[in-house]
């Protein structure tokens, strides 16, 4: 028997058990965070996390940088178009034109209801405030903002600089956060241990913003053994995006 949709997530019939699809719950999901924490990887792969889950669907990702026009996402253009995502990007991403512009494509997720999105927001405050230029939009939208977190870069290392970070995005969003995403990695080194040591961080810091911990999201091939995360959900990714130092 196939596994079944049930609105907050999927019911596996093979494995008898409800499993939580945080990214399933809105129409248009919306990725915010400090510089490093990883926005653009947990864009893609929710993506095509949404495109398993949904087969039907017509789905987007829009890359709304408009500080760093070139869109790491783009290594995974291949990837997204295969899986028939459509990937949305700035005006003159990927050029040596340093004048990006919001890209006309982005506005179809909030005129065509039959689509479902994830926005990627880059460049810290700045990026937040293209959310306040979208404000109208987005609020008569089914949309939610999530903020991603790398307890293991700066400015997000401990609790209060998790909530300072949390207030700053949201003031200059003009929005309120709906959740974290814990994020802490060292990419290849990363350890289950650093994860729930993220984790724990960002727990502290919810108690100051009252921001929930939405999820851990781990790489495959992290083992996370069990009772060591105390958020329920777990994100499982695959490295898509590849940096060039």
């Amino acid at each position: 028997m196939d596994d079944g949709y049930c609105g907050l997530g999927f019911y596996s019939f093979q494995k008898e058990e409800f499993v939580l699809m945080f990214y399933l719950d809105h129409r248009l999901t919306i990725i915010i965070g400090a510089y490093g924490s990883g926005k653009s990887e947990i864009s893609v792969n929710m993506a095509l996390s949404q495109r398993k889950a949904l087969p039907e669907k017509k789905l987007l990702i829009a890359d709304l940088d408009i500080v760093n026009p070139f869109y790491r996402s783009s290594d995974c253009a291949a990837v997204l178009e295969k899986a028939g995502v459509r990937l949305v990007t700035p005006l003159y991403a990927g050029s040596n034109v340093d004048a990006p512009v919001l890209p006309p494509d982005m506005y179809v997720i909030f005129d065509d209801k039959s689509y479902q999105g994830v926005f990627d927001i880059g460049g810290e405050d700045m990026g937040a405030l293209v959310l306040g230029s979208l404000k109208k939009r987005i609020e008569g939208t089914d949309a939610v903002i999530y903020m991603a977190v790398n307890s293991l870069r700066p400015f997000t290392s401990d609790a209060e600089q998790i909530a300072v970070m949390t207030n700053e995005l949201s003031a200059a969003a003009g929005f309120k956060i709906d959740g974290y995403l814990n994020n802490t990695n060292l990419l290849e080194e990363t350890t289950a241990e650093m994860v729930a040591e993220g984790e724990a961080r960002i727990l502290e810091a919810s108690a100051f913003t009252g921001v929930p911990l939405i999820a851990n999201c781990v790489m495959e091939g992290v083992e996370i053994p069990d009772g060591l995360l105390k958020t329920n959900e777990l994100f499982r990714m695959e490295r898509r995006i590849h940096y060039a130092y």
